[in-house]
């Protein structure tokens, strides 16, 4: 039986845990002159279910004004909008939620500040830290690297897709792999176990970034469908 990888946004409505869904979730990066706002229209256009607004590197008055503009096209195309590491600026601007690393404010106050219908993501790169953030409210796992990437420098040695399975058999929530991923390794990560994958720089600092969209897109479908 063929697993089925969406191709879009969730249509559905209710709470944002209720539009959690896998596919591709992308996470913006301001590259080659780009604006966050930009790599999300060109994501979501390509066929994304999911964004992250992520910048490390800009003031906080400044994240909330482009934090804000992202929220609006997600809304566009009826799709949640997760804020990377900053929980206030999820509640400022009314993102769906937040995805929390191990340095970050911990799974369960995101949760206690954020409220039951939030979607809380956290980082995992072992089985334990998988269980701590399922057992602490977590919606979805990102594990990684998946690969060999230059987009975050500390994000440590490649754990490989044989992390996804290992996690993905030992959870109930849903299981994103990130790190070095594209269209070529992306049935990969797929294959593993994974329900999505998460794409910052095969789309951000792609010439075409629909088609680098749709590329994965594409990629996800094709082994699913196997």
């Amino acid at each position: 039986m063929s697993r089925r990888v969406p191709s879009g946004p969730s249509t559905g409505s209710g709470s944002p845990r209720a539009r959690l869904t896998g596919g591709l979730y992308a996470i913006t990066a301001a590259v080659r002159g780009r604006r966050h706002r930009d790599v999300a229209e060109a994501a979501l256009a390509g066929g994304a279910s999911m964004i992250q607004f992520r910048d490390k590197s800009i003031t906080t008055r400044e994240m909330l004004a482009q934090a804000a503009a992202v929220l609006a096209i997600c809304r566009r195309h009826q799709a949640p909008l997760i804020i990377n590491d900053r929980v206030d600026v999820a509640l400022a601007v009314g993102a769906d939620g937040v995805h929390v690393g191990g340095d970050d404010m911990p799974v369960a106050e995101a949760r206690r500040l954020l409220g039951p219908d939030a979607i809380i993501g956290a980082s995992a790169d072992s089985v334990e830290a998988a269980a701590a953030a399922v057992r602490d409210g977590a919606d979805y796992l990102g594990v990684g690297p998946m690969f060999a990437t230059e987009t975050k420098p500390d994000a440590g040695v490649p754990v490989g897709p044989q992390r996804i399975t290992e996690i993905k058999g030992s959870v109930k929530i849903a299981v994103f792999g990130i790190g070095g991923i594209t269209a070529a390794n992306a049935a990969e990560v797929i294959a593993a176990g994974a329900d999505g994958v998460a794409v910052i720089a095969a789309i951000a600092e792609a010439e075409d970034m629909i088609e680098a969209a749709r590329a994965i897109v594409r990629a996800l479908q094709d082994v699913c469908a196997r």
